[in-house]
């Protein structure tokens, strides 16, 4: 489990009796329901992960110190060679402790004057960044609702039960990605709502108001199938990218662990991968949303503009045949006062439909039996219920009684 100190808290970590076996009395930033993991916040911050230390001290806690002031110059040294390129730059320990945002503990073994651990070390953005000459990230893809499918023993997981590849995805660091993800972690109803059987979904109806629901326009699966060779021995993932309603490819690869204890580690490099996957695709552009999928909002003055536009077209229409009329029937310009005067416009109106919605294939029928009544001119659902009742707008141009007698005559109220 991975542990993240802040910088702010070292003393009172440090100052913290260790456990036997190395434990520490601290509380894990990762918490949450038994169906799934929240994700992380991702502020922006330069990380560097696996970072091996072994000092020795006094005591275990002077070992301990120095064994993260050792994370420290080695993980800048590392993110250095990483942005530049070639040898790793070194800073005075001063300097380090003002640019150190937090500590991650991955693992670490304590003994009365040792210590050995992998570490991660967070480097604040704003400060480190002007060291590194690096600004923040650019022009970022459109928001994509992330279902992580893992299939073991033949059944497919998403946020039925806690699974390490959906930890992996909450453990993510999103802010350096051109990905903009939306990490659901199957709280409330997320988990009967999100499952793999989405993939096969095909309706942008139900698209439409799940993608809204979640503030995303179009959804990713990443999808993992674990084989396990033989009890207590490697475990095989092979990785699959797709996207979309349409359920469509993007890439694959395959991971390997050594056993159980490493498939927290494969996932991790699971997601990294994945990531690298869709980001060359939204560099390429085939990460593009679907117009369908897209709910566009109206302005009030657009709105305005909407309703107006029947009066003034009737107003065109009613002219030039006023004017055929007066040529044909002759009459003197003294006479066009007796003309008949024209029929008052259509009446529009809105109206609130309660339609029982058993499935998402009913919501389809539904709104294509509201749409096929004549006069209609838009209906969309305000309040998805499946297996229960849902609502629709319709909006009308016409007599509502004529409305009224066509949505009884389909049954509807």
């Amino acid at each position: 489990m991975r542990v993240r100190i802040s910088k702010s808290l070292w003393k009172y970590a440090l100052a913290v009796p260790l456990l036997a076996g190395g434990a520490v009395l601290v509380h894990a930033q990762i918490e949450g329901p038994k169906r799934g993991i929240p994700p992380i916040a991702s502020n922006g911050d330069f990380e560097v992960d696996d970072v091996i230390v072994n000092t020795t001290g006094n005591n275990a806690e002077e070992a301990r110190k120095a064994g993260w002031e050792e994370a420290q110059r080695k993980a800048w040294s590392m993110l250095w060679a990483k942005t530049h390129g070639g040898a790793g730059s070194s800073l005075s320990d001063a300097t380090l402790d003002g640019i150190v945002s937090a500590i991650i503990v991955e693992e670490e073994q304590i003994g009365p004057r040792r210590y050995i651990a992998k570490l991660g070390v967070s480097f604040d953005r704003a400060r480190a960044g002007q060291l590194l000459g690096v600004k923040g990230v650019g022009r970022k893809s459109a928001p994509l609702l992330v279902i992580p499918v893992m299939i073991s023993n033949g059944s497919p997981y998403v946020f039925e039960r806690r699974t390490p590849w959906q930890a992996a995805w909450a453990r993510f660091r999103t802010a350096d990605s051109l990905i903009d993800y939306v990490r659901p972690f199957g709280g409330g109803g997320e988990s009967l709502l999100l499952n793999a059987g989405q993939m096969d979904r095909r309706s942008r109806n139900w698209w439409r108001v799940i993608l809204d629901q979640f503030g995303a326009a179009d959804v990713i699966y990443p999808i993992v199938r674990l084989e396990r060779q033989y009890p207590g021995g490697p475990v095989i993932g092979k990785f699959a990218v797709r996207y979309g309603p349409e359920n469509r490819f993007l890439g694959s690869f395959t991971l390997r662990a050594q056993n159980a204890e490493g498939i927290p580690a494969m996932m991790a490099e699971g997601v990294r991968k994945v990531d690298e996957v869709l980001q060359q695709a939204f560099a390429a552009g085939r990460l593009r949303a679907e117009a369908s999928l897209l709910l566009e909002e109206i302005d009030e003055e657009d709105l305005e503009e909407l309703e107006e536009a029947p009066e003034e077209v009737a107003e065109e229409v009613r002219d030039p045949l006023a004017a055929a009329v007066d040529s044909v029937s002759g009459r003197a310009e003294g006479e066009q006062g007796n003309r008949p005067t024209p029929a008052t416009p259509a009446q529009q109106v809105t109206v609130n439909v309660q339609v029982s919605t058993p499935s998402p294939e009913a919501v389809d029928r539904a709104e294509a039996s509201l749409r096929g009544i004549p006069g209609v001119r838009s209906v969309s659902t305000t309040s998805l219920a499946l297996g229960g009742t849902s609502v629709m707008r319709v909006t009308f141009q016409g007599d509502p009684a004529a409305l009224t007698a066509a949505l009884q005559a389909r049954g509807f109220r």
